[in-house]
């Protein structure tokens, strides 16, 4: 298959297409259980609070009204459910970043995937014998098996990917988060509607199955090891990277100048906001559709999915905006990746605010959180590119702590939900965007000031030097001096 591809496709772009594909897997089996928890649980009854509709009424709009099911869970245990995922995820990200850097990212991104797709399939099992408890230790496995997902492609994507190429190739594979949100979302709302809640599971499981079998033919770790790859680009990738294949003998991690690096500090914040705000909508705005807005569960699945297929289309063209002002030199990296920052936060901020201001409107509700997503799109031209930038040697790593200590955010937001929405109503849920505005806005504003597109110095951290060749070294920094 891979010889076939040759001649028309660039190994390159495979590649970038199989991660996409890798991606947009996780995140269907990740979030498809925050649309079929509105059909697990038993469904609340509300009052009005403080003369305002603590929810809105069904209409006909969507010819239906949440149905609700069995499960007699709290908002609070609904929360640390759907938070539970990220316990797990937290942990394997710096060492799948650290295991995917000295042995390539190949099986380290796939068989996470792999262990991902198992326990999705064993999702309905674990639920239907162990109840709530049994379904958070799953989603804590699951978790574990895709937190090497980011760092083994970061690492993937540095020895793959040139620097004129990175906006468009890495924003196509990073877009592949709001594809598969848009795919779970809607998928999960036709398949409920028609179907018993398991079926979601069984689908997206055995699709994640289906893609490692396809990578595992398709993909290889580096441009040396490719067997069916054209002279011609393995030539090119070497120009244009400067090496192919790992670096041998590369230094063990510097963690002193990576976790001291004031670019590296303001990436993390850039990082926590940008999750912040992505793991509420990405896991709760199904049920604010379905809690407050009282959409039906098919409607809930194609309104929770439009804002994704805005933010993906946003994806794609900032990768492409950004290239084209990088090539033309109208701004330098460090400026390209501070503007689609800023973008990516500041507006969703607002967006995300107004959206609970406009109650019942339920047009103007779902075209203000599209808005929202779609501009939060910008953030995979911007910081979502910074690991690449700054340390192409080290980037598994830096992903790995970057998207590692903004999964936090991941178990904190789910369950902070719940524990701010115990009604679940309109008046909760605006409290809850209101801070997330902070969030976004404060941490942007941090990266927007220290962040750096430029390559760090512990890039390339100097191995220990005997007396004679520091004597060596001493010309040339009088060099520089004199200059």
């Amino acid at each position: 298959m891979s010889m076939l591809t040759d001649f028309f496709i660039p190994q390159r772009v495979i590649l970038a297409i199989m991660g996409f594909l890798a991606i947009l897997n996780a995140y269907t089996m990740r979030i498809s259980l925050s649309i079929a928890i509105t059909e697990l649980v038993v469904k609340k009854n509300h009052t009005d609070i403080d003369g305002e509709a603590a929810v809105c009424v069904a209409d006909d709009m969507d010819h239906g009204t949440p149905t609700g099911g069995t499960y007699e869970w709290s908002e609070e245990l609904q929360g640390f459910i759907l938070s539970s995922f990220y316990i797990g995820y937290i942990v394997t990200h710096i060492p799948g970043g650290l295991l995917a850097e000295k042995f390539g990212g190949k099986w380290t991104l796939s068989l996470g995937i792999l262990s991902t797709a198992f326990f999705t399939l064993i999702t309905p099992l674990a639920i239907i014998n162990g109840g709530a408890t049994a379904l958070i230790i799953v989603r804590i496995l699951m978790g574990l098996g895709e937190g090497t997902t980011f760092p083994a492609l970061s690492v993937l994507l540095a020895q793959w990917v040139p620097a004129n190429e990175r906006g468009k190739l890495g924003a196509l594979v990073l877009g592949g988060g709001q594809v598969g949100t848009i795919l779970g979302n809607l998928l999960s709302g036709v398949l409920l509607d028609a179907f018993d809640w398991p079926i979601v599971f069984y689908i997206f499981g055995g699709l994640g199955v289906v893609w490692f079998i396809f990578f595992c033919f398709l993909c290889f770790n580096d441009p040396t090891l490719h067997p069916y790859i054209k002279p011609s680009e393995r030539e090119y990738l070497a120009k244009e990277l400067g090496r192919l294949g790992r670096k041998e003998g590369l230094s063990p991690t510097p963690w002193k100048a990576i976790l001291s690096s004031v670019p590296m500090i303001a990436l993390v914040c850039a990082q926590i906001g940008h999750d912040w705000g992505f793991y509420i909508m990405v896991t709760d705005l199904p049920k604010y559709m379905s809690d407050v807005m009282q959409f039906s569960i098919k409607a809930n699945g194609l309104y929770s999915s439009l804002p994704y297929i805005m933010m993906w289309i946003v994806s794609i063209g900032s990768g492409f905006v950004g290239d084209w002002l990088i090539t033309r030199n109208i701004l330098n990296i460090t400026n390209t990746r501070k503007m689609m920052t800023g973008i990516a936060a500041f507006g969703p901020a607002i967006f995300m605010v107004a959206a609970s201001y406009a109650g019942c409107d339920r047009l103007a509700v779902v075209i203000l959180f599209t808005i929202c997503m779609g501009l939060m799109g910008a953030f995979y031209a911007g910081m979502k590119l910074s690991p690449l930038d700054m340390s192409p040697n080290y980037a598994g790593t830096l992903m790995a702590i970057t998207n590692g200590i903004g999964a936090i955010t991941g178990v904190i937001t789910p369950y902070l939900v719940g524990v701010m929405t115990p009604n679940a109503t309109l008046l909760e849920w605006r409290t809850v965007f209101w801070v997330a505005f902070g969030v976004l806005c404060v941490t942007a504003f941090i990266y927007c000031i220290w962040a750096s597109g430029e390559v760090q110095d512990f890039n390339d951290p100097s191995p220990r030097k005997d007396h004679d060749s520091e004597e060596r070294a001493k010309p040339s920094d009088n060099e520089k001096q004199k200059h």
